[in-house]
């Protein structure tokens, strides 16, 4: 993979096309059934701008110039337990902020959207780089259950609640716009991106489930892809920041976010993929405005699993069909499970030296 004359560009396939923190705001299951108390989870009700996963294999490869659009379906399952869910007492105002609460709960939630990501690749260069500006939009079934105890005190006065609360909810999220700058020099390529939230998605701090996070947010970053399209071998890694805006509705406001996403695969032809992708990610400052009792609620996750991509030509264009999945490990002040991501990216086709070309 190398740059071609000025102004024209070879690339890889388009592997997960970088879908910008939409599903993580919509995913309100993993912090879903922390919305409804709003247990120890980092972020608010547990549920982060940056969704972990977004970026995989080929993530800093240029791209062909023109339009593109990507597709992802996106599902989720995720269980918790312990003192997981009682800040959402507080954040809707149950509760005052100075009690103390004590909570023996079991919660699952699960989502399942769909995002569509239209993007364009400029054909001029800007600083030597290759500009991309795009917009993401998503949608789709989320639902969450909590079942427990939950004792507060406050004053010598003690009240416990018991039962169970579930509630569930299809509708659209929030915006996402995004853009990125590539560069490339032989089996290396570069890029730095920047991402928004516009937060007019569904959303409503009573409700347990929901499909917006309620606040903008804005994050940033860069990340590396190794490419040799002779012996078909591919790394590439993807490291930001995330910072939040106070949201309106509850006075909270997210501390800064760290995530590292990265992706490893081998052609094993022209046409084919297989390797693994994995994540980490780590709250890095404290929430501001939540309950005494959650102390700095910084919040961690990590995740690993396998992957298979299929290029499929069509004159002009070409489909990329990428499986990939996460199993979630290490979590703190986080519920985790394991999530699947289906993606079909529709692009112009890729340059003939840019396509892998296998010759060990």
């Amino acid at each position: 993979m190398k740059k071609q004359a000025a102004g024209e560009w070879a690339t890889s396939p388009s592997g997960n096309p970088p879908f910008a923190a939409l599903i993580a705001a919509a995913l309100f299951s993993a912090g879903a059934a922390a919305t409804t108390f709003d247990g120890a989870y980092a972020d608010e009700g547990g549920v982060s701008f940056w969704l972990p996963g977004e970026f995989g294999s080929l993530a800093a490869a240029p791209q062909v110039p023109g339009w593109s659009l990507g597709i992802v379906n996106y599902y989720t399952s995720v269980n918790a337990s312990g003192n997981i869910a009682a800040a959402r007492e507080v954040t809707t105002n149950r509760f005052s902020t100075t009690v103390n609460v004590n909570l023996n709960v079991n919660l699952k939630g699960n989502a399942d959207l769909v995002v569509v990501q239209p993007t364009y690749v400029f054909a001029t260069p800007i600083f030597g780089g290759q500009f991309a500006a795009g917009m993401a939009v998503y949608g789709g079934r989320n639902a969450a259950q909590i079942d427990g105890t939950l004792t507060a005190s406050s004053g010598g006065v003690v009240t416990t609640r018991q039962g169970s609360i579930s509630d569930s909810l299809t509708a659209f999220g929030d915006l996402f716009p995004q853009v990125s700058l590539r560069w490339n020099a032989g089996v290396n390529s570069w890029m730095i991106y920047a991402m928004g939230d516009v937060p007019v998605g569904n959303y409503n701090p009573a409700n347990l489930s929901n499909l917006g996070i309620g606040h903008g947010a804005i994050d940033g970053g860069a990340g590396y892809t190794y490419f040799d399209p002779k012996t078909g071998h591919e790394f590439s890694v993807v490291t930001g920041l995330t910072g939040n805006f106070t949201n309106p509705s509850t006075g909270y406001t997210n501390g800064i976010d760290w995530h590292v996403d990265w992706g490893a695969s081998q052609f094993v032809t022209k046409q084919i993929l297989v390797g693994a992708v994995g994540y980490f990610f780590q709250q890095i400052t404290p929430d501001q405005g939540a309950a005494a009792f959650l102390g700095s609620n910084e919040g961690r996750v990590a995740g690993i699993g396998p992957q298979v991509g299929f290029i499929i030509p069509a004159g002009p264009m070409q489909a990329y069909l990428n499986l990939k999945g996460y199993w979630e490990f290490a979590a703190e002040n986080r519920a985790s499970g394991w999530n699947a991501w289906v993606t079909l990216a529709f692009s112009p086709s890729a340059a003939p030296s840019a396509q892998p070309v296998i010759t060990k």
